[in-house]
C-alpha cells in the first residue's frame, strides 16, 4: 500500500510516499481501507520532533491521525462494526498512519459516519470535532445559558467549537481576524473579537469558560475575564498553565488542558449532529496524496479556515 512517511525529523520536506506492508488486524481493530485523511497541527509538531521526549527516534514513521473509510476486516472481537461499514476515526497513539491506502484503527476509536456526509468532510471531524466536544462538555462543563468565548475561532477545532456551544445552549463570543468573522457568525457566534484589536480579556465582559485553542494566552490574563466559578481550557501545556492547573485545582476560576480521547460514543454523537443539520465540518482545502508536503506546509501558515484534507485515491511520490 502506499502511506506517507519520514526517515528524520524537520520540514515539511521529509514526507515521501512509499510502499508499506498492510498492517495486521488485532483481535479489537478493524483493517480500514482509507479514502481520505485530514492533518492536524499535531502532525506539524510531531514531525518537527517537538514531541520527541515522547515519540522517540525510531523511523520511519507515519503521517496522519484522522481518517474516513471503508471497514475490509474485523478482528474476532469486533461487535459493533462490520464489514463493508464506512467509518470514520482518530488514531489515539502517537504512531500515526492515517494518511495510508489502509490503517489498523482500534474498533473502539472509531464509529459509523455521518449518513449525510462524503469521506472528505467525514475525515475532517474526528480530532478536531472530539476536542471541542470534551473541552466543552466535559472540561469547561458548559451549560445553557454560559457564556463562552473561543479564542481561536476560525481554525479546525475552533469552527467546531463555535457550532458545539450553540448544540449546548452557550452565548459564544468568537476570537478571529476580522476576516473571519463571517464565518464565525455563520457557524452561530453571537459576538466576534478581532484579537488584532486588543486583548479580548481587557473589557468588562466576563465568561464561564474561555476555550484558548491555540492555547497561546497566558492563564493570568485570561482568569480576569472568568466569572467566579469559571473555567479556562487549554489545547497546549506549558509550564506556565501547568502551574495555573496545579494551582487552581480548588480555585473558583479553575485552568484546564483537554486531552483528547477518541471514543466510538463521542464520534456518534458527533455524527448525530451533522445528520441532524447542527454540525458542519469547514474544510479550506482538499489535496490530492501526492501533494502531502503542500498540505503540511499549509497547516503551518496557522491561517488556515477549517480543515486540511487529504484524498487518498488520487496520488504518486512526493
Amino acid at each position: 500500500m502506499r502511506a506517507v512517511v519520514y526517515t528524520k525529523y524537520g520540514s515539511a520536506d521529509v514526507l515521501a510516499i512509499e510502499d508499506r506492508p498492510v498492517p495486521v488486524v488485532g483481535p479489537n481493530d478493524v483493517l480500514v481501507r482509507v479514502h481520505a485523511a485530514a492533518l492536524n497541527p499535531k502532525d506539524c509538531l510531531v514531525r518537527k520532533g517537538k514531541y520527541k521526549i515522547i515519540t522517540g527516534n525510531r523511523f520511519p514513521r507515519l503521517l496522519g491521525y484522522d481518517y474516513a473509510g471503508e471497514v475490509i476486516e474485523c478482528g474476532p472481537s469486533v461487535r459493533h462494526l462490520s464489514q463493508g461499514e464506512k467509518v470514520y476515526g482518530m488514531i489515539q497513539s502517537w504512531s500515526g498512519g492515517a494518511c495510508a491506502e489502509y490503517v489498523v484503527a482500534r474498533a473502539s476509536e472509531c464509529a459509523p459516519m455521518p449518513r449525510s456526509l462524503g469521506w472528505e468532510d467525514a475525515a475532517a471531524i474526528p480530532l478536531a470535532g472530539q476536542t471541542a466536544l470534551q473541552a466543552l462538555r466535559d472540561v469547561g462543563g458548559v451549560q445553557p445559558g454560559h457564556r463562552v468565548l473561543i479564542h481561536g475561532a476560525s481554525g479546525g477545532v475552533g469552527t467546531f467549537a463555535i457550532q458545539i456551544a450553540k448544540i449546548l445552549g452557550a452565548h459564544v463570543t468568537a476570537v478571529a481576524s476580522a476576516a473571519n468573522h463571517a464565518l464565525c457568525r455563520e457557524l452561530g457566534a453571537d459576538e466576534t473579537l478581532d484579537y488584532r484589536a486588543g486583548s479580548p480579556f481587557a473589557g468588562s465582559e466576563t465568561y464561564d469558560v474561555v476555550f484558548d485553542v491555540f492555547g497561546n494566552r497566558a492563564p493570568s490574563e485570561v482568569r480576569r475575564a472568568l466569572r467566579k466559578p469559571g473555567v479556562m481550557v487549554s489545547t497546549v501545556p506549558s509550564i506556565k498553565t501547568a502551574v495555573a492547573v496545579a494551582t487552581t485545582l480548588v480555585s473558583r476560576r479553575r485552568v484546564r488542558f483537554v486531552v483528547v480521547h477518541s471514543k466510538t460514543a463521542d464520534l456518534a454523537t458527533l455524527a448525530s449532529f451533522v445528520d441532524s443539520g447542527k454540525l458542519r465540518p469547514i474544510v479550506h482545502e482538499v489535496f490530492p496524496l501526492s501533494d502531502v508536503r503542500a498540505a503540511s506546509r499549509q497547516i503551518e501558515t496557522k491561517r488556515t479556515r477549517g480543515k486540511v484534507v487529504l484524498r487518498i485515491a488520487d496520488g504518486a511520490t512526493a
